[in-house]
């Protein structure tokens, strides 16, 4: 059960570009964790360039531009160091594959939690007790 946060500069960004972006971290998602492909929970959000509503910088040396793509995902704990950078690494292939984003551009954090963090509805935390996805 991922969460998932896209934000992406607006102007070249329209709808296409964001739907794809959410098509690219989604099926990243299923092929390194093995997420369910029905399990798809996402907000895709366009900002305004002219407004400069997204900051970045070069930090660690990756030369970003307008093209940056923040991708944040909160996820049940659970997952290995190497399941994370293949994560990291489909999502990077994806985004340019699907959306022309340069990989240089996809920044991706992680954010894990305990089954008990997750409510998907009428009130309940399904997961406690639970042994799925």
């Amino acid at each position: 059960m991922p969460f998932v946060r896209i934000d992406a500069h607006g102007g070249d960004t329209d709808d296409d570009r964001l739907d794809a972006l959410g098509r690219a971290v989604h099926d990243a998602l299923v092929e390194t964790l093995g997420i369910p492909r029905d399990d798809r929970f996402q907000v895709l959000t366009a900002h305004d360039p002219a407004r400069g509503t997204l900051r970045y910088d070069d930090y660690l040396g990756v030369r970003r531009d307008e093209g940056i793509v923040f991708v944040a995902i909160t996820l049940r704990a659970g997952r290995t160091t190497r399941q994370k950078q293949a994560l990291y690494r489909r999502i990077a292939q994806l985004a340019e594959e699907y959306a022309g984003t340069d990989p240089r551009n996809v920044f991706v954090t992680l954010a894990e939690n305990t089954s008990a963090d997750w409510s998907l509805g009428n009130g309940l935390a399904q997961y406690i007790g639970s042994g799925s996805c």
